[in-house]
């Protein structure tokens, strides 16, 4: 993949091979709760792409890139963990070397009317984005890919 590239990872309703989602997982805010999550994924075999968990207003929440969004949520639930939503999610590389590539990328979504709901990086150095509108925002990033690769 090159540094303009973008991938839009659709949900996978077809039984075929699943796809990178986004799961938003609601944890308690106290010691021992990510390490429960993870526990739950880990003895599930899944594996977490990329992520984050916050505080926020004294609760935990969590976001993180798996391959198998409805797995994920599965081997959570049955672990006592409350699942806020599996989303599908756009993949976009940004060029490091040029400063202002995310306020950019970001003004666009916001310019075609696309709010980015959740924003983090995975474990291969791409940007994720969870927006509301996921066909405008593909339409953006794949236009943001066609002009940085011509660039």
């Amino acid at each position: 993949m090159s540094a303009t590239d973008v991938v839009t990872i659709p949900a996978d309703t077809s039984g075929r091979t699943p796809f990178m989602q986004d799961i938003a997982i609601q944890l308690e805010h106290a010691p021992g709760a990510l390490a429960a999550m993870g526990a739950a994924l880990g003895g599930a075999g899944i594996s977490v792409e990329g992520g984050g968990a916050f505080a926020v207003d004294g609760r935990g929440v969590a976001h993180f890139l798996v391959i198998d969004g409805a797995a994920a949520a599965g081997a959570l639930e049955a672990a006592g963990f409350l699942i806020r939503g599996v989303r599908d999610v756009l993949l976009q590389r940004l060029d490091q070397s040029q400063p202002g590539q995310l306020g950019k990328l970001c003004g666009r979504m916001a310019d075609a009317g696309v709010n980015i709901e959740v924003l983090y990086s995975d474990h291969d150095n791409q940007l994720v984005l969870v927006v509301d509108d996921i066909g405008k925002g593909r339409a953006v990033s794949e236009a943001w890919a066609r002009e940085s690769a011509a660039a």
